[in-house]
């Protein structure tokens, strides 16, 4: 096989801030108060994850990547010795940062840029290359409504490899770059743009495709769920409420003042703490027994890694992974498809344990079984 190019790009502050619930990671301050809160960078361990998959490859790849934090830190870690390009001023890497890393590496002709983060950084790498270059998303932010990234990081490095040794196999398509306003977010409001697209390697079965909102037939199901996750409330059981509609419906029906788009806890049918992050999670948990509630996200099928990080493995484990409700719309498991429900917590272990089938409720006294991957 003939030597190929691939450009690697990391977002260091990617999803800084899914686990204290700040809702994104987008500008200096907001990454700057997650790590003062305890926030661990998660991007440069996913795409370690992800080169791990090429690293027999290493001596028919010429690896071109950003200094220290962007790329090299990791490729040198999965035992690459990588070509280094550009510079940065460390610890204070800027979009302005990915955008030149990834006009640089077209430049080089590489087949392929790799790059670990979120909505942002797509949106980033998009303004640089446009559709001109084949690219390809490790998930590691909080938002990730686009298109253009794989399930997960062993599934980025899947598809990084197939697409590199057999090319002709592999198909090209346009994946839609979407963002989010992260401030509009921060205050329980959706507002979501479409910037453009980009060029990805397309294997349906590794890709997580862009999200999907609510259809109004999926709307008239969210009283009966309510009334079904209510009904089987247990005294002095702590109930973590997780993001989205579906599951908002269960707050608003008990009188409750819930937040859309964070992390809620009710115990006795009463509030016991809203818009939560990991930490707060743990504390309650140390006190009762609790019981996880998410919902799927539509078009994507996700049920835990995704706009919901401060359900962590450790919140997950503590409470049980026995002790998780699915819940959503019957037409939105229908518009999966085959396509299995998904989980990325950022843990193999725990996400291969989560693996199998479960029960997801989708109306008064109805569940439908389906298939849950990593």
């Amino acid at each position: 096989m003939s030597v190929k190019k691939l450009g690697l790009i990391v977002n260091p502050v990617a999803g800084l801030g899914g686990r204290v619930g700040l809702k994104g990671s987008d500008g200096p301050e907001v990454w700057k108060k997650a790590l003062s809160m305890g926030a661990v960078p998660e991007s440069p361990k996913r795409a370690v994850r992800a080169l791990d998959l090429l690293v027999d490859l290493r001596n028919d790849l010429e690896l071109i990547t950003y200094p220290g934090e962007m790329g090299e830190e990791e490729a040198r870690a999965c035992g690459f010795s990588p070509r280094v390009i550009g510079t940065i001023h460390r610890g204070a890497t800027t979009p302005a940062d990915t955008e030149r890393a990834a006009s640089d590496m077209a430049a080089q002709g590489v087949e392929l840029i790799l790059f670990a983060g979120g909505d942002g950084t797509a949106r980033d790498v998009y303004r640089a290359v446009g559709r001109g270059i084949p690219v390809l998303g490790i998930p590691s932010g909080v938002k990730i409504h686009s298109g253009a990234f794989a399930a997960s990081p062993i599934h980025a490095g899947e598809v990084a490899r197939l697409f590199l040794t057999n090319r002709t196999s592999v198909p090209l398509r346009e994946a839609e770059v979407m963002d989010i306003d992260e401030q509009a977010f921060r205050h329980n409001s959706l507002s979501a743009r479409l910037y453009g697209y980009l060029c990805v390697p397309f294997q349906r079965e590794h890709l997580q495709g862009s999200k999907a909102g609510s259809s109004r037939g999926e709307r008239v199901s969210f009283d009966e769920i309510a009334s079904e996750v209510i009904g089987g409330m247990l005294p002095e059981h702590l109930y973590i409420i997780g993001p989205g509609t579906t599951t908002r419906a269960i707050t608003d029906k008990l009188g409750l003042s819930g937040t859309l788009l964070g992390v809620d806890a009710v115990l006795n049918r009463n509030p016991a703490g809203t818009d939560l992050n990991e930490r707060q999670l743990l504390e309650l948990l140390d006190r009762r027994p609790g019981r996880i509630v998410v919902s799927v996200i539509g078009g994507q099928g996700f049920i835990l890694g995704r706009g919901n990080q401060q359900i962590s493995p450790r919140v997950i484990r503590k409470a049980g992974v026995k002790n998780i409700l699915v819940v959503a719309a019957e037409d939105k498991l229908l518009a999966l498809g085959d396509k299995p429900l998904r989980v990325d917590t950022g843990d193999p272990v725990l996400d291969a344990e989560l693996s199998g089938y479960l029960p997801v409720i989708v109306g008064l006294n109805r569940r439908r079984v389906c298939a849950v991957s990593a």
